[in-house]
């Protein structure tokens, strides 16, 4: 199995590492937000820290939820209810508090999978109204009609309607389609929204929300 370690702190990382490898697993670690949302497709499972140094890994947790259905362990400092249930709304399948015992992450590992593999995989084809997305097919269309959209175009679009009503953050947005959390805000994400709203025909389908980034709206 094929495990990925969001791990800010190299040492920390380094350790579970090599746990891990002890137990048979494929490894790899990476230390920022978004390099786990650039890497995370190949993975069986990722055991997510919340503190990052670009993006919250909240939002982290987010972005990837919205797009795959791997596995997430949180495994974090962060320990008040409050943190928790957070993390579990954000999409993890559970959530571990810092400092644990790695037989008992051990446990939760072999928990969480066994319940993956119980469940049907989904369908990754997303319907919002006349909109349907068919991220396996990377085809969009509307009114059953394809739109004809660049891959930057499609993953934006496919990633607001992944998560419809919530708010994308911009530096989530540029993180997630465009790999990079550190550029400064410029014209990116705003020109690429202005030519989806064109091909859909109407500016209602993305919602501006002003200081904050983007969600998909229902003319």
């Amino acid at each position: 199995m094929n495990v990925l370690v969001v791990e800010n702190d190299q040492r920390a990382a380094e350790t579970l590492l090599q746990g891990l490898a002890r137990q048979g697993y494929l490894t790899r670690s990476v230390a920022t937000g978004a390099q786990a949302l650039r890497c995370h497709r190949d993975v069986d499972l990722i055991l997510l820290d919340l503190d990052l140094p670009d993006l919250d890994g909240l939002e982290v947790c987010r972005g990837i939820r919205a797009v795959a259905d791997t596995p997430i362990i949180t495994v974090t400092a962060r320990s008040s209810e409050l943190d928790r249930v957070l993390g579990l709304q954000a999409g993890s399948d559970d959530y571990l508090v810092k400092p644990y015992g790695f037989r008992e992450l051990l446990a939760r590992i072999e928990a969480v999978m066994r319940r993956v593999r119980s469940q049907p995989a989904v369908a990754r084809v997303i319907t919002h109204g006349a909109l349907a997305i068919d991220a396996g097919a990377r085809v969009a269309t509307l009114d059953g009609e394809p739109l004809d959209l660049t891959r930057k175009e499609f993953d934006l679009l496919y990633l607001l309607a992944s998560q419809p009503g919530t708010v994308i953050p911009r530096r989530q947005i540029m993180a997630q389609v465009w790999d990079d959390a550190w550029s400064p805000r410029g014209r990116t994400v705003d020109t690429h929204v202005g030519t989806l709203r064109s091909k859909l025909g109407s500016g209602e389908w993305i919602i501006t929300v002003r200081g904050i980034g983007f969600r998909l709206g229902h003319p």
